[in-house]
């Protein structure tokens, strides 16, 4: 089962990587763009841990982020040292851009899935998650 798992997750992410390449970026940076649409003004381990990569991955992920002012950083007001994450307008007119074909890809990975199924697959995938957590 953690075989057939990976199979899909690497299959997903050379899809998307795919995708996205007019776009300048990888998927791992696609996912961080999501995580901060979902959770504005977060840190970077909060980040990283949402994106499921580690926290120094998560910085190397994000240096091309911030060069292309996709991202930005600001200090917490609650914490002298640690900086809180945001998506700028450009990150969230890209991930709007490519909202459309995200999705489509979606629905073409699951277009051999019955609807009751896919409702399915979606609770016993995250029944998976929360058993791992």
């Amino acid at each position: 089962m953690l075989y057939t798992v990976k199979q899909v997750e690497l299959a997903v992410r050379s899809h998307l990587d795919d995708l996205l390449k007019p776009a300048g970026i990888t998927a791992l940076q696609y996912t961080a763009l999501t995580v901060l649409d979902r959770r504005d003004g977060i840190s970077l381990t909060e980040l990283a841990h949402n994106s499921f990569v580690r926290v120094q991955s998560m910085a190397d992920i994000l240096r091309p982020l911030y060069a292309r002012e996709l991202v930005c950083r600001r200090p917490d007001p609650a914490h002298g040292r640690r900086q809180l994450i945001s998506l700028t307008p450009a990150g969230q007119d890209l991930l709007d851009e490519y909202a459309d074909r995200v999705q489509a890809l979606e629905q073409a990975m699951l277009a051999p899935l019955a609807d009751g199924e896919v409702q399915l697959l979606r609770s016993m995938l995250a029944r998976c998650r929360t058993a791992l957590a």
